[in-house]
């Protein structure tokens, strides 16, 4: 039976529902047409070309089948609505890939790539890393430093030839030596020998025998001597090297006022001063016999000199009492007694009083800011006098 055209106008209903369905049937002949492959792409209405099969017959009828839907037969059930293209029904399958296989999944639908293994090689399936509270934890063997020095031969050695400086030295130097002293991992090291360059002699730390004699005594070659006093050799050497710098430096002449003072010598001097000042003021400013760093050979106090020479109090406002200050250290002097540290050494400041403990000790008292032989070698403060 021949079929009937209907003529129908291209923006009518019916018309649109024949477009609808001629890009159904094309779609569906498109996917038998290519099983295999799937095209995310949809032709315009219309649009033809050599891979799109033409209309089937049912789509060259659709106008006359709508229009007959429309007039005489009772509406059907509405089709089931398919996804909205193409396009959507891939990016369902791209987020179903993302939550079943990550990135992976999306890198082999870009890329065409499944990883599969070649033919003939055995299947490996990738086990998952196991979570990271199940990872095995390295195991670190720890090893502790030691800093006791006196396990060193080297120091052993030193302080039996009474070499204070290459004790020091074989130590690891001057702060490492230092450390060690003050942590207690040095049991070689006595603070309380008079003989050593860091013994400590203060209002707490008494010379043992209490009327020690340092040897190898001597007067300051270069430097005016104004009561006589001597040094120790290397403390007198010390002195010579700091008084020549200080003038060839342009400051002026600096003398040794008071050097060694023996036991007896020491209690005439602090007699002195119970008298004028009391015991109480006389021990700020004087040591008691027995506990005079004086008595060491390894300190002395300086004055200024443009001419006559000046007193101990005028140091601190000279020239000489800045240079000393600021360049003592350079030559293995402290200033023992600074402003602020009272209540640490017992003592009034004393510009005036430097006690020499050795160019490498001096370098590592100046270079930490210490103000105390105290607080360098973790000793306790000793402001005041035991009983």
């Amino acid at each position: 039976m021949a079929s009937v055209t209907v003529p129908v106008p291209p923006d009518s209903p019916v018309s649109r529902r024949a477009v609808r369905v001629q890009r159904e049937e094309a779609d569906r002949r498109a996917r038998e047409t290519h099983s295999d492959v799937f095209s995310p792409f949809v032709l315009p209405a219309g649009l033809t070309g050599p891979e799109v099969a033409p209309p089937s017959r049912r789509a060259a009828r659709a106008p006359d089948i709508l229009a007959a839907d429309d007039a005489n037969a009772p509406r059907r059930h509405a089709r089931p609505r398919r996804f909205a293209g193409a396009r959507t029904l891939a990016l369902i399958v791209v987020g179903g890939i993302v939550l079943l296989g990550g990135a992976a999944g999306v890198t082999a639908l870009m890329t065409g790539s499944t990883n599969e293994p070649a033919a003939g090689a055995d299947h490996v399936v990738a086990e998952a890393p196991p979570p990271v509270s199940q990872l095995p934890v390295p195991v670190v063997e720890q090893t502790s430093i030691s800093t006791d020095i006196c396990a060193a031969p080297e120091v052993i050695a030193a302080l039996e030839a009474g070499d204070d400086s290459a004790a020091i030295e074989a130590a690891g130097g001057a702060e490492w030596f230092r450390v060690a002293v003050a942590g207690g991992d040095a049991s070689c090291i006595d603070l309380s020998d008079p003989a050593r360059l860091w013994t400590v002699i203060n209002k707490t730390r008494q010379y043992e025998p209490v009327d020690y004699w340092p040897a190898d005594m001597m007067f300051p070659e270069g430097v005016r001597s104004l009561e006589g006093g001597s040094l120790r050799a290397d403390a007198s050497a010390a002195l010579t090297s700091m008084v020549t710098a200080a003038r060839e430096a342009g400051v002026g002449e600096i003398a040794l006022l008071s050097g060694f003072r023996s036991f007896q010598s020491q209690m005439a001097t602090y007699g002195r001063h119970v008298d004028s000042r009391g015991v109480e003021g006389a021990d700020l400013v004087s040591a008691r016999p027995g506990y005079s760093e004086h008595q060491s050979g390894l300190s002395g106090d300086v004055v200024p000199c443009s001419g006559p020479c000046g007193t101990l109090d005028d140091l601190a406002a000279s020239p000489q009492g800045e240079w000393v200050e600021a360049h003592s250290w350079e030559h293995g002097w402290i200033v023992r007694y600074v402003d602020g540290a009272t209540d640490v050494t017992g003592y009034l400041p004393e510009p005036w009083h430097l006690r020499y403990i050795g160019p490498e000790l001096a370098r590592a008292y100046h270079d930490g800011g210490w103000t105390s032989l105290e607080e360098f070698f973790g000793l306790p403060p000793a402001p005041g006098y035991v009983g």
